[in-house]
């Protein structure tokens, strides 16, 4: 098999074991990330990938992890098209080795692929802000879910401590091979790519010999040299600060700020070096005496520091002292620390840190907040992003808006019908009709009130009573209401019984409920809503279509627009193109009888033809074919005797001798 060039290079550092990878920690958590989405049943020289990652993992989960504490996710193993189905299958603890083995070989592939975001999940619940983490992930495929791995993995980089990711690529071609090497690039772990099941096994040995094993303790260096670590005097707590150094040891190692006093090895916000020179770090939320200090990646060595002192911003928040439930209000501020502040509205007493609404400061001074659903008292409040500390507050409460709703008192069903109101809060709230003790915030039919204070609703297809409700957009809540009855049209439909196949006729209705309804023919029995060739009733009451080419029996039917429900029929029977039409005698017999019934059939007109029978057919056979036949050599009536077998019959006066119908009729035996 032809190997690419990204297979040969991995392959030859799995078969070196030349990895630079940082050794990590015994108290260090390590996820791995499994890719369970539908792509994992390809096959690879007949196996499915799933089985063959399935049946290495051994190699990936060695020695290792006795003393680590490990877990195991998994996406798109679940649900189809599910961008969140992400699950964490096993958290990360001592001794998971046998139930991660074990709980692996229970994943179906099924859905996308949504690596992102399960390697942004597994970071997150590893702390990896705060604590040394590391992913291994092992994806056959690329993200399905418009995210940005590479974006991602810039992003863990920056904000985390000691954050790796080792991809494991399998079956993947170098074009999109690079798509996915960057999270390990840019977090300083392994990319290796794998073609089959032995380069997936020796990939995950390589792997597990990355996360493994330290790199050789270096021989005894001179001193380290002393790093000079320049800033400001003075700074605010939660603002930007530009910070420098003289000289860059290496690209991971980085400057933090702590607290005046905190022992060696330990960091709080912080930047990596790179191969910069400044850069710049968050100040801490809380005041008091810090420290600059430029750490080294390895040992996490202090090589140089710097005191700064930081001081309370001066910040003022000015809004209303009162706003109406859902609406918009202006607040204004002043001080604004970095452009991710954020202005929220938060419950009287609520938790530091948790909201209800909100907007981000960005370089204003001046936004408009939503106030919540629920009257009552609030506080206003500008919070640093940075510990989620609040700033400045004022109070505000809420008030119950006065609004006001009118419509008719019945309406009929699918047809539109006005609303007005008054009061209105806010452009996006709605206006709905719900079933009556329907849940709140559910509908059937809405509009938004936008400026506006009249608008047309469109009732529902079935009759009964419903409620037009105001609602807000915040909170889903009913304002205002009122009771409505939906009434059943009066819709009637009208056409020829018989027709030729491929001929144009003429069809009636009346009671038209809205211009969008339809009439459609479609086969007896057709589901309800189905429909063949169709127009729209616009504001006419006569319209012309051509029916079907296949003969049978049709059903003309006038349908609603909302809900597809049927208000009229009218039968319709399509004859063979050359067929011979009624020619005006008219037969009497019932509608309907019951199976095995007998009955009179009469007549009106008689030829001089030597053979008119009356004949008995089921609904959809050829003229000149009948279950029973009467030849006629009297007066009226004659009996006859109906089928047991219920359905839809026909009864047919025909003079055979010149081929002629004379006259037909439909019974129903039921």
């Amino acid at each position: 098999m032809k190997q690419s060039a990204l297979h040969r290079t991995a392959l030859a550092l799995v078969g070196g074991m030349a990895f630079a990878a940082p050794a990590i920690a015994a108290d260090e958590n390590v996820m791995i990330v499994f890719d369970g989405s539908n792509s994992m049943w390809g096959q690879i020289e007949g196996t499915a990938k799933i089985e063959i990652a399935q049946g290495v993992m051994d190699n990936l989960l060695g020695q290792w992890t006795e003393n680590r504490k490990v877990g195991l996710m998994a996406y798109g193993h679940r649900r189809r098209g599910d961008c969140t189905d992400i699950e964490t299958i096993v958290a990360p603890g001592d001794g998971t080795r046998a139930e991660i083995l074990d709980r692996i070989g229970g994943i179906t592939p099924t859905g996308k692929t949504p690596l992102t975001s399960a390697v942004e999940q597994a970071a997150t619940e590893m702390s990896y802000i705060d604590t040394p983490a590391t992913v291994v992930l092992i994806s056959d495929g690329l993200e399905s879910c418009d995210r940005d791995p590479c974006a991602l993995a810039e992003a863990l980089e920056t904000g985390g401590v000691g954050f790796t990711a080792h991809v494991v690529g399998f079956g993947l071609g170098d074009a999109d091979a690079s798509a996915l090497s960057c999270l390990a690039e840019n977090t300083g772990g392994q990319y290796i790519a794998a073609g089959n099941a032995e380069e997936l096994g020796r990939a995950f040995s390589a792997v597990a010999t990355a996360v493994s094993e330290p790199e050789p303790t270096p021989e005894p260096e001179p001193e380290s040299p002393e790093v000079v670590v320049t800033g400001p005097e003075t700074a605010l707590a939660g603002s930007l600060v530009r910070v420098g150094w003289d000289k860059t040891l290496d690209n991971r190692d980085y400057v933090t700020i702590v607290p005046t006093g905190t022992e060696a090895g330990e960091y709080g916000n912080y930047i990596r070096v790179k191969d910069a020179t400044e850069g710049d770090l968050r100040a801490p939320a809380e005041t008091g005496m810090y420290e600059l200090r430029y750490m080294t990646d390895e040992g996490a060595e202090v090589l140089g520091t710097a005191a700064i002192e930081i001081t309370e911003p001066e910040v003022t928040l000015s809004g209303p002292e009162t706003a109406l439930a859902g609406e918009t209000f202006p607040v204004e501020w002043a001080g604004a620390v970095v452009g991710r502040d954020f202005i929220a509205i938060a419950a009287m007493g609520a938790e530091e840190g948790s909201y209800i609404n909100y907007f981000r400061v960005k370089d204003k001074s001046r936004e408009s907040l939503q106030a919540p659903a629920e009257p009552g008292l609030y506080e206003l409040r500008y919070v640093l992003e940075e510990g989620r500390r609040t700033m400045a507050s004022q109070t505000i409460e809420i008030t119950e808006p006065e609004v006001t709703l009118n419509g008719p008192e019945t309406a009929l069903a699918g047809g539109t019908f006005p609303v007005e109101w008054t009061g209105a809060v806010h452009g996006r709230d709605f206006i709905a009709i719900a079933a009556m003790g329907a849940e709140e915030g559910s509908y059937i039919n809405y509009f938004r009130v936008k400026d506006k204070s009249r608008d047309t609703l469109q009732a529902p297809a079935e009759p009964g009573l419903y409620e037009l409700r105001y609602v807000l957009e915040e909170g889903r809540r009913t304002i205002a209401s009122q009771t409505i009855e939906i009434t059943e049209p009066e819709v009637t439909l009208s056409g020829p019984d018989e027709i030729r196949a491929g001929t144009e006729a003429t069809f009636e209705w009346t009671g038209a409920v809205h211009g969008r309804d339809f009439i459609t023919i479609v086969p007896v029995g057709a589901e309800e809503g189905s429909h063949g060739d169709y127009f729209r009733v616009t504001d006419q009451s006569r319209e012309t279509m051509r029916v079907p080419e296949e003969p049978g029996l049709y059903e003309l039917r006038y349908v609603l627009e909302e809900g597809r429900r049927t208000m009229a029929r009218h039968r319709i029977e399509v004859l063979a193109a050359d067929a011979a039409l009624e020619s005006g005698a008219s037969l009497s017999a019932p509608e309907t009888a019951a199976p095995g019934a007998e009955i009179d059939v009469g007549w009106e007109v008689q030829t001089e033809s030597a053979d008119q029978r009356i004949t008995l057919a089921r609904g959809n056979q050829a003229i000149f074919t009948w279950l029973e036949s009467i030849k006629i050599s009297g007066e009226p009536p004659v009996r006859i005797t109906l089928p047991e077998e219920p359905g839809m019959y026909e009864l047919r006066f025909l003079d055979v001798a010149n081929q002629t119908v004379l006259s037909r009729k439909v019974i129903t035996v039921e």
